[in-house]
Parts: structure tokens; sequence; C-alpha cells
């Protein structure tokens, strides 16, 4: 059975199943050099995209598209724009069934062909995207799932897989997830016209450049907090606020969270403090009562099974996933790679395949994303093969920055060595040089990508982290081993390899760690500024900002890169 989950929004995409095989999820952002959180925009772009994979749509079985809003989802059909009827965003009352799905016709994915369509609510997305990725599903595992996306509270479901049956448990914490980024918008250098705006008015261009300016803010705050520090005084006012919130908070997040922000920005104004200090307070405060939240959430259910899954945007938050993590609220944490929008239409095809099949558990790989694509590259560059123990070599020998691109790329956000700039950690000013050739603010931290076996030696905890979804702190020995990869605060964004999750990547850090005895490199995306992963060589190459780019065993050579000439795009 094949099962199309589809994304019309920000971060739009294709996602398809067979049976309960993943085969490949499309980001819109990944598909041509893409602008990040790209809506899908045109329904007929579905048929070719399913085309570059050899499938025809004809042969698909059920098709799932992610709920959205409160009515119908524009979108377009061959450049005209329709209204396409959708779940809505989340349930309405505590006894809806989140697996009941929306059903519709006459949608047109391609031709003139007309589906019938599913449609299941964006937090269903969000619950089965997680849930069923998790080893919990693979173990037949019941488990806590929480979304906290920026359109609503953060919400609680519990998963009974042999139902299956999601019990919704309701909003644990008062606060909308959007609240981080607006009260970020409030300040310098994060400032924005009217923050509380949630979605752009306008067409897809609009929409799509409006809400990738308001989307790239949290990723940048939580790198800019390591610049301040968490207030006491600061976190005073922030507990008043609160302690002092409606009744009815639950049942109208969006006017609290404006009197949340105006109030604290009011009366911590007398305190004087810088926008690092405001932003780090908040921060380590939300994370808190996260943390509470949880704690009164298995209080309140006790018995249950020790298992969490996390989702929606702010699962993207490093920090305050560690803070779960630590807190051992929970016995097991899973985040996957794609907790934001990007796992959407991965969600729809799940919540499809759960109530078409009653199977829950997906057989996935972070790595299903679009292949690099066929392109003209290399013309007026040397190219030559190269072994990975060669590339080792290059990395160790002139400490410079390597454009890497091979297989598929990754699902969600972050480059998991598949489409990366990797670079030696052995010198601190290599994360000042990957800033700038990235074009990234200075205080932008660069994550390291280790070898599993080896992490915890040299990181806290060190336990296996594939997704690069937790903070670490760098053990005291190796701080001056590999000063790129550690952020202000001693942190870093850990990702570990193994060779079953990445051969390529695996073989590189072991035949690197040969030579120089550092069994990590610097890991960020590929891409040109403000869009998606890098979806062929000849983008790379075009792009020109460093020497060197290495692909499936070739390695492309030009002159000395000059990082002050403008992108190509």
């Amino acid at each position: 059975m094949l099962l199309l989950g589809v994304k019309a929004t920000h971060d739009g995409g294709v996602a398809v199943i067979d049976g309960d095989r993943l085969l490949f999820s499309l980001e819109m952002e990944k598909i041509g050099n893409g602008s990040r959180y790209s809506e899908l925009g045109d329904l007929d772009l579905v048929r070719g995209l399913l085309a570059d994979e050899e499938i025809d749509l004809a042969d698909i079985d059920r098709v799932a598209v992610d709920g959205w809003g409160y009515g119908d989802l524009p979108t377009a059909w061959k450049g005209e724009r329709l209204s396409l009827p959708v779940a809505p965003y989340r349930e309405a009352r505590l006894g809806d069934d989140s697996l009941t799905p929306h059903t519709f016709g006459g949608l047109r994915l391609g031709g003139d062909t007309a589906f019938d369509y599913q449609s299941f609510h964006h937090t269903t997305g969000h619950i089965m995207s997680a849930y069923c990725a998790s080893p919990f599903a693979g173990a037949g595992q019941e488990s806590f799932v929480v979304v906290w996306d920026g359109g609503v509270l953060p919400r609680a479901y519990y998963i009974r897989p042999q139902q299956p049956y999601i019990e919704n448990l309701g909003p644990v914490f008062g606060l909308l997830g959007n609240v981080y980024a607006v009260f970020a918008m409030h300040m310098e250098p994060f400032t924005m016209d009217d923050p509380f705006m949630i979605e752009a008015p306008g067409g897809p261009a609009e929409r799509s450049a409006y809400n990738a300016r308001r989307l790239a803010v949290p990723g940048k705050v939580m790198a800019y907090t390591a610049l301040g520090q968490a207030r006491p005084d600061l976190a005073g006012i922030m507990d008043r606020i609160y302690a002092g919130r409606p009744n009815d908070v639950m049942d109208r997040p969006r006017p609290f969270v404006k009197e949340f922000v105006t109030r604290i920005l009011d009366e911590s104004a007398a305190l004087k403090p810088t926008s690092a200090d405001m932003l780090a307070t908040l921060q380590q405060w939300i994370g808190e009562r996260l943390v509470e939240s949880l704690r009164r959430l298995r209080e309140q259910h006790p018995g249950r099974a020790g298992n969490l899954c996390f989702a929606g945007g702010c699962a993207l938050n490093i920090k305050w996933n560690s803070a779960i993590r630590r807190s051992g609220v929970f016995e097991h944490v899973f985040v996957p790679p794609f907790p934001n929008d990007s796992g959407s239409a991965i969600g729809a095809a799940c919540a499809a395949m759960v109530t078409a099949t009653g199977r829950t558990a997906l057989e996935w790989s972070s790595y299903a994303g679009p292949s690099l694509r066929r392109s003209n590259e290399g013309e007026g560059y040397i190219s030559r093969r190269c072994t990975i123990p060669e590339l080792a070599d290059l990395l160790y020998r002139f400490d410079e920055p390597i454009v890497v691109l091979h297989g598929r790329a990754e699902l969600g956000p972050r480059a998991l060595g598949n489409r990366s700039i990797l670079a030696p950690a052995t010198d601190a000013a290599m994360k000042g040089i990957l800033n700038t050739i990235k074009r990234r603010e200075d205080y932008r931290p660069v994550s390291p990508i280790c070898l599993e076996q080896r992490a915890p030696e040299i990181f806290d905890p060190g336990t296996p982290d594939p997704y690069m979804l937790f903070d670490h702190q760098t053990r005291p020995d190796w701080l001056d081993r590999i000063p790129a990869v550690v952020h202000l605060d001693g942190s870093a964004r850990l990702q570990t390899v193994n060779a079953r999750q990445n051969p390529v990547i695996s073989e590189l850090l072991t035949a690197y760690e040969k030579l120089s005895g550092v069994p990590v490199l610097c890991n960020t995306s590929a891409n040109y500024d403000g869009r998606g992963f890098f979806p062929d060589v000849e983008s790379a190459l075009e792009w020109g900002r460093t020497r060197y780019v290495w692909s499936e065993g070739t390695l492309w050579q030009r002159g000395e890169p000059s990082i002050e000439d403008p992108d190509t795009e």
C-alpha cells in the first residue's frame, strides 16, 4: 500500500510510505535550492516530485493532507488560487479522536484526475511522526507525546499502540510556542514589525517571505542567549506575571502571550537588562516551567510508561530537550530529526498508515530526503577520484572547510553529514571562518560530528545523539583540543555517528582520527544563505566559497576561495 502525505503550507513537501516503510520525504526547500520554509505552493507539482522517484501518481492508494488553520487552506492548482478543505490545526475538545480522518474529495495533484483524500489535525501529524519513528513504537511500547508548536500550547497525549489509540491529556503549560520568538522580536537584534502576527496575509510569496524571517528567529535566539546570563530578578518578574494569569488562559492563550510579553518588557525596564540577559532568562525560565509541567503530568498519570516523544517546532530547542532529559521525569526521551513542520508530510502519511493498517512502527532512515541531482558539475574545475582516507588527509593537511555531498539528503533542518560543510575543529578560528563563509552571525556555534564510541570521552554526557538535538558539555581535557565546536557556555550541539547510521562519515572520522588523534570534525549545513541544502555538486561549485567539493568519491578543486564575493543564487 502506497501512502502519500502532503504538507502544503510552510515547510511544504511530500512523503511516501510503502506499507510501513518510509520511501522518501521531499521538502520543497531542498528541491532546486528552494528558500527555507518554502510552501508546496502549487499542488500540480506533486506528480513531478513523485515521478522523479519513479512513482506514478496513479499507484498511490491513499492521500493524506496535513491540517491547518480553522478553515480551508489557501493553495494553488496550475497557478490558479484555490481553497482546499483540510482538518483544523488541533482537536476542538479533549474527547475528540486525533486519529479520526476528515475525508474530502476533488483533490488534484497532477493531470486532471481528482482524488478523494483524508486530512488529519496538524497536531496529529506531529504526534504520529514522532511516535511512529520512535524506538517505543518499534518495541510496541506505550508512550507520552508532547506537541509544542508555535500556534498551540504544549499539549500532552498518551499512545497505546495495540488499539491503536491516542488519549488526549490536554495542555500542560499556559504559553503558546511562539512566545519565545515573539519576545525576541521586541528587542535587538531580532526586532520585527508586528511580532504578534502568526501568519502573514497575501499569497504564497508574501507568506513565504514573512515565515522565512519569523521562523529563523528561534534558532538564532538559542545561540544568542549564550552571550547573556539568566538573572533571578528577571525570572521573578516572569514568575509573578505567569502566576497571575487569567483562569481561562488555556482557552484563550493568544491574548495572554501578548500580555505576558508586554508586561515583562515594561516591568523589567527599570532593571536595564541587556537583550542577551533577557533572552537567556526567558529560555531558562521556560525550560524550568516545562519540566515542572511534565513532572505534574506524570504525577497525574501514575503507572504509565516512562517514555516521552517531544515534537513541534519547540522541540528544536536543544536547551529544553536537554533539560527534559536531565530531569529524569521520563526514563527515555525521543526527539525525531524532523520535530518541526519539516516532518508534517511524514506525519500525515503515518496517520494514514495507522488508520489503514493498524501498524504504528515506521521503518525509516534519517537520510531519506531528495537524491543528489545530476548536473553539469565540474566545468572549469579540476576533478579527480578521491577516496575517503584521501579526503581525511586533505582535511588534516590543509585545515580548511570542504563541502561534502553524498547519498540522499537528511530529513529535517539539520545537516547530518550528507549535505554538510566539514572542517577540522582544532583551531578556534575555524568557527569564524565557517560563520563568515555561511554569512552567519559571529555568535552562532558550529556543531561537532563525532564517532559515537568516542563521544563519552569528549562530551558530557556524550550519549548517542545522531540528530543533533541535545546539548552536551565539552569535557575540560578537550576544550583546547576542539575549540571550534565549543560554544560560549562550554556546550556543544553534538551529533554522534556510527558505521550503521552513516558508513561514509564514520569511515571519514575514523581515518581523520588516525592522522590527528581527534575523532571530531566541525559540521554545518551546505547551502546558500536562506535556502535549503545544495541539491547537486553544481550548486556547491557555483557558490564557490570553499576550495574543495567532495561527492561520491570525486573531488572538485578550484583556486583560493574569496569569501568577500557575494553568493551566487
